[in-house]
């Protein structure tokens, strides 16, 4: 740990008052979330809180678990470190049961210290948006669960499917950040499983907006004559780089991880489709860590879409903002929500922080009606699925036949 951590952890004993334990659980629950609501990536923070609070308000309106309602307390970061690690401050000093659904990989992992820190209180951080591999691994691992797949899940599935179909000259567009560096490490390690490298890359700086200018970096990315993009980035600057690239005249395909919130990506791609009279939507892909909400003949889809159609809560501080009838992110937070809620099923009349790890390893096989059951009896991350969609009628859905992308 460098020398500047410690004197933070230390001075963070003097800030925050001696815990004695947490109180005997009352008749609410009460949980922490960290998220960008607005900025840049304000809509992610925003509809990921939509999805599980629609589950939240179901399951409170028809009598709570065991009697216990849930409640989620929402903190704007605007997805930077220190206003994340000022708002974990404040839930662990208002002894919440458990940080639930941050959302990013540069704030999550400034407040892993936290954790560390504070081992001996059980401050447990539950099912965040990201998929990088800090809160995977130790030493910061044992504090953290995950629901989703990971980065390297996500660019080794496609590395693999764009090497099968003969694109293995591959260039990577990146955040140049944790998540950034994750992603691109990602790509690195399943390329070099194929004997292959890197063939270009171009990074940016966290907090770019779509008016941003990328036709520089589309440039260096091309240079190296690469068949196919991947990028680990946010919907706005994935967006703006397709947006550039297409306005170069380059048409190789470009993919995308589930971080880059493909529905908005693609809402700001048809925008400026509209005002300049292109198509940016073509040869897109993206991967995804849920399977399309489009798919009603998946239970859990049926339930998420009949919940979302008739939640009217909280969309962010911008009375601008339109929530989005569903998405992939929002579907995320609704699968969050449902495994959250098994949790505390399982916890039974005696819900505590301490009792998280024994009773979420203790899910196994469970049926989320998506058709993977999730399993933490093996591990602190619950699925491994990735999924893999394209344009197809103006939406993102499923790729079935990765062959349309031979070279």
């Amino acid at each position: 740990m460098s020398k500047l951590w410690l004197f933070i952890l230390l001075s963070i004993s003097f800030l925050l008052p001696a815990h004695t334990g947490h109180a005997k659980p009352d008749k609410e629950l009460v949980f922490g979330m960290s998220a960008a609501f607005t900025g840049a990536n304000g809509e992610m923070g925003i509809e990921f809180y939509r999805g599980f609070m629609a589950y939240f308000d179901h399951v409170n309106a028809n009598g709570g678990v065991h009697g216990r309602t849930i409640r989620v307390v929402p903190a704007n970061d605007g997805y930077n470190p220190a206003p994340c690690f000022q708002n974990t401050l404040q839930f662990i000093k208002d002894d919440v049961f458990a940080l639930f659904s941050y959302v990013g990989t540069p704030t999550t992992n400034h407040i892993l210290p936290l954790l560390q820190r504070f081992v001996d209180d059980d401050v447990f951080l539950l099912f965040p948006l990201t998929g990088a591999q800090p809160h995977r691994t130790p030493p910061f691992g044992q504090f953290v669960y995950n629901l989703r797949a990971s980065y390297f899940d996500e660019t080794a599935g496609l590395v693999d499917n764009l090497v099968s179909v003969g694109r293995k000259r591959i260039a990577v567009f990146y955040q140049n950040d944790a998540y950034g560096r994750t992603g691109w490490d990602g790509v690195r390690r399943a390329l070099r499983r194929h004997g292959l490298n890197i063939v270009s890359e171009a990074a940016y700086k966290r907090g770019e907006s779509f008016s941003h200018d990328f036709s520089w970096e589309a440039r260096l990315l091309m240079e190296k004559d690469p068949d196919a993009i991947i990028c680990i980035g946010t919907y706005a600057s994935q967006g703006a780089l397709i947006r550039d690239l297409r306005d170069l005249g380059e048409t190789i395909p470009v993919a995308g991880l589930s971080f880059a919130n493909s529905d908005k990506m693609l809402e700001l791609l048809h925008e400026a489709g509209r005002k300049n009279g292109r198509d940016y939507t073509s040869k897109l892909i993206n991967s995804q860590v849920v399977p399309c909400y489009e798919d009603t003949s998946l239970p859990g889809v049926r339930l998420y879409r009949s919940l979302m159609d008739n939640y009217k809560g909280w969309s962010g501080d911008d009375d601008q903002y339109v929530p989005r009838r569903f998405s992939y992110v929002s579907f995320e937070g609704y699968l969050n929500g449902v495994v959250l809620v098994e949790m505390l099923r399982r916890m039974g009349d005696n819900p505590t922080p301490a009792r998280i790890p024994e009773v979420i390893e203790s899910i196994s096989n469970f049926d989320l009606g998506i058709g993977y059951p999730v399993d933490f009896s093996k591990g602190r991350q619950g699925l491994d699925t990735v999924f893999y969609t394209t344009v197809i009628d103006g939406v993102f859905r499923p790729i079935t036949d990765w062959t349309r992308w031979r070279k």
